[in-house]
């Protein structure tokens, strides 16, 4: 989707795969397939198609979900990150009390574009001392280096490719 949302974004619908049972299905198994053998205690969603993925994923393996939402939209205490956007500037929160130190989490979101939120994401997890198994995308575009924002020591799968 061209200029969408603003003026020189190419916007990656996944709309489409959501419809189609089957292909939303397969991208579950696939999103699950990157926590390998680890246990996984609680999974993070990022706001908001991260929450469609990262509640299906925990849900089929047992384990809790954890939404980061954008800043002001959780009614509890949190701790928040910010960090640039393709096109601007954003806050993530999540709760202080939702994870727990020595935690296994796995980081589930639809996109992998210049890492800024993921990489916010992952201080978080890692300010509250939890063990962060690996970062986990439907859809990766390559040409926005977004793995080298967020830097090393840090497992990440994509299922697609851009």
């Amino acid at each position: 989707m061209p200029d969408f949302p603003k003026d020189g974004i190419l916007f990656k619908d996944i709309t489409t795969l959501l419809a189609d049972g089957e292909l939303f299905r397969l991208s579950i198994a696939g999103l699950i397939e990157t926590a390998g053998e680890n246990k996984v205690d609680k999974v993070i969603g990022i706001d908001a198609r991260g929450f469609i993925f990262g509640a299906a994923v925990a849900d089929r393996i047992g384990a809790g979900f954890v939404p980061m939402r954008k800043k002001g939209k959780l009614p509890w205490q949190t701790i928040g990150m910010a960090y640039a956007l393709e096109y601007g500037e954003a806050e993530i929160e999540l709760h202080k009390d939702s994870l727990s130190a020595g935690e296994n989490i796995l980081l589930v979101d639809d996109l992998l574009a210049t890492g800024g939120t993921a990489g916010a994401a992952i201080k978080l997890v890692r300010e509250l001392g939890a063990n962060l198994i690996a970062a986990s995308f439907l859809i990766e575009l390559e040409g926005l280096n977004g793995r080298d924002v967020i830097g090393e020591g840090v497992r990440i799968e994509s299922l697609l490719k851009y």
